[in-house]
């Protein structure tokens, strides 16, 4: 019977009337609906059973008499009701159980939790707060198995998006970086713990990478220092794909953000574990492609993430070895997909496979180029021959229509490596084939595609056989026609062109020809006073243009001379030039459109004024002194 049970040791008077009077007559109440299996009626008196407790402060290891609050307990689980159990496993969990009661009741609870039925479960209870408090104060590598049940069960409701939300207020992201770090510690001294503990930080990865998902969440990440224990994950686990994948998917969610991404470029043993990753799991697509985003996120506007990444070891051979396996794969899906079974069925998984291999490809590339903004690197991979070679082919045999991103990291690529002037260069080296190559972008019916390809036309068109090759091609005009795009950056790049082109005398005349100078005008009026280094470029290219004047009016035209002495007048008078709309606009950013203007506009635009005015019958010379070179 259950009634009446004998005292315990140690127990004060005031215990044992709170037991008699409080706590026994709620157990006495439990037998009979056990008996009757009354799942609803247990329910109520366990909650009953719990809050009396916690109003006798007998909860944890408190109460004298938990061996047979417990044993009453573990024979309520057999009822078989899913919201009793889970009932019945935070009360127990609040008693502070151990070892295999531990286990037993984690089983329990892991159990339900694999049912997404079961979800409004866990919404409506406290039990996602004993859950989290197991794995603060439990032992991790005393109670591997119970604390595997315990996160494979947080692992399965992070999938839902309330209790994820749940769970990140309640601090599981400080909770499981704390996880990691015993576990880092332990492993640091010991291999002992090296495998089970594998299988717990796959839990604790997924788990993670769930909360990364939630924008809230990037704060605890960042003041957790979450970073770099799973930095030190990465390194202990460096053979176990999954683990790795986890990792990369949190990295590669974070560093999508700046300061995520800023706090991950800081940790300099990163560098060396993204190409480890890349050299043993090379084939793990799914794991490649996260990787490589990562480095191109880290790499896009940080010169010392540049800097970094190319001074590890082997780094641009690793990244290069990667291009030339995936450009090889690329071919190969393209030319021999798998036998499956039907048409239907081989074009779906061509198309998957040959997605999957082009995502990495674009991605990779996006490294390449970020790399190369960097003067250092820029320089280096210019006169890299197996680089510019893989890049070339790329253009070789892809289309615009079919992949367009591709195709415009590519020449994102080779615009950034022809900047570089160096006496190796392998991008000069095969520069009217590449200008061959580019044509295809160029005319295209995507802006930004053309973009891309006009300014790795403005690198390239500094060399007299790549000009021939313009006007040659009518590329010249294609140049002038895109001064109407009304877009700055379109603007900017056919300026560069055009620029390039006044150099050689005898294409000067194509400008008037095809209504360019009226288009650079055009450009000066739209763009002057938001951009004033486009600016500055348009008065370079009709200082060139009109070298040789002998009369304004005959070497620009009528209207073309009268606008360019209406508007530059104009734009040399700081007043009009500096008078911009401020708001929304950075101190820092006033300050450079200031010295742009008055570094690179005002220097040019004065001569040019000056020559015009010089030309013009109708006005006196002003004086003018030219600035020195």
């Amino acid at each position: 019977s259950s009634s009446g049970s004998r005292t315990s040791e140690g127990e004060t008077e005031k215990e044992i009337l709170y037991w008699d009077t409080k706590i026994q007559p709620i157990l006495d109440e439990l037998w009979p609906l056990n008996n009757g299996n009354d799942a609803e009626q247990l329910w109520k008196k366990c909650s009953s059973l719990h809050r009396t407790l916690l109003e006798g402060n007998m909860l944890g290891k408190m109460c004298k008499r938990r061996a047979v609050l417990l044993k009453t307990l573990y024979k309520l689980v057999d009822v078989g009701s899913d919201q009793l159990s889970i009932q019945l496993a935070k009360l127990i969990l609040a008693l502070k159980v151990s070892g295999k009661n531990l286990l037993n009741i984690c089983k329990l609870i892991f159990k339900i939790s694999r049912s997404e039925n079961n979800d409004v479960l866990f919404q409506n209870d406290n039990i996602l707060d004993c859950l989290v408090e197991v794995l603060s104060f439990a032992d991790p590598l005393g109670n591997i198995d119970a604390f595997l049940y315990c996160m494979g069960t947080i692992k399965f409701l992070s999938g839902n998006m309330i209790l994820l939300k749940d769970l990140l207020n309640k601090g599981l992201v400080k909770t499981l970086v704390q996880l990691m770090k015993e576990i880092n510690d332990a492993n640091r001294t010991s291999d002992t713990y090296l495998c089970s503990s594998g299988h717990l930080l796959v839990q604790v990865t997924a788990t993670l990478r769930n909360l990364a998902d939630l924008p809230q969440s990037r704060s605890r990440f960042l003041s957790t220092g979450a970073l770099l224990e799973l930095c030190v994950v990465l390194e202990q686990h460096v053979n176990d794909k999954d683990i790795c994948t986890n990792v990369a998917r949190i990295f590669s969610k974070l560093s999508a953000y700046n300061d995520c991404c800023l706090a991950l470029s800081e940790c300099t043993s990163c560098y060396q574990l993204f190409l480890a990753l890349l050299n043993r799991h090379h084939r793990k697509q799914d794991l490649v492609v996260r990787v490589v985003f990562i480095l191109g996120n880290m790499t896009a506007k940080n010169n010392k993430a540049r800097e970094e990444l190319y001074k590890q070891k082997h780094s641009v051979e690793t990244l290069l070895t990667l291009f030339q396996t995936y450009h090889e794969l690329d071919v190969k899906v393209k030319i021999n997909p798998l036998k499956t079974q039907n048409k239907s069925e081989m074009d779906e998984s061509k198309n998957q496979r040959f997605s999957e291999v082009e995502d990495i490809l674009i991605k990779l590339i996006r490294v390449i180029a970020n790399l190369s903004i960097n003067t250092e690197v820029g320089s280096a991979l210019s006169g890299n021959q197996n680089c510019v070679d893989l890049l070339i082919k790329v253009l070789e045999y892809k289309t615009v229509d079919k992949c367009e991103e591709l195709m415009m990291n590519a020449a994102a690529s080779i615009n950034n490596l022809s900047y570089y002037q160096v006496k190796n260069s392998a991008v000069r080296a095969r520069q009217l084939h590449i200008t061959d190559l580019l044509m295809k972008l160029l005319l295209c019916n995507n802006m930004d595609a053309i973009l891309e390809a006009a300014r790795v036309f403005g690198n390239l068109s500094r060399c007299k056989e790549v000009r021939d090759f313009i006007v040659q091609k009518n590329v010249d005009k294609f140049m002038i026609t895109l001064l109407d795009a009304k877009h700055q950056d379109v603007c900017f790049a056919a300026c560069g062109v055009l620029i390039n082109l006044t150099v050689d005398k005898s294409k000067r005349p194509i400008l008037k020809q095809d209504g360019g100078i009226k288009k650079l005008i055009d450009c000066l009026r739209d763009f002057g006073p938001t951009d004033w280094q486009l600016a500055s470029l348009v008065c370079k290219t009709l200082w060139n243009y009109s070298e040789k004047i002998t009369n304004a009016v005959l070497c620009f035209g009528e209207k073309e001379t009268s606008e360019l002495l209406e508007l530059l007048p104009a734009y040399l008078d700081e007043e009009i030039a500096l008078d911009i709309d401020t708001n929304g606009f950075d101190v820092d950013l006033l300050e450079h459109h200031k010295v742009c203007w008055e570094s690179e506009f005002v220097p040019v635009a004065q001569q040019l004024l000056h020559r015009i005015q010089c030309h013009h019958s109708h006005l006196e010379a002003l004086p003018f002194c030219p600035l020195q070179d």
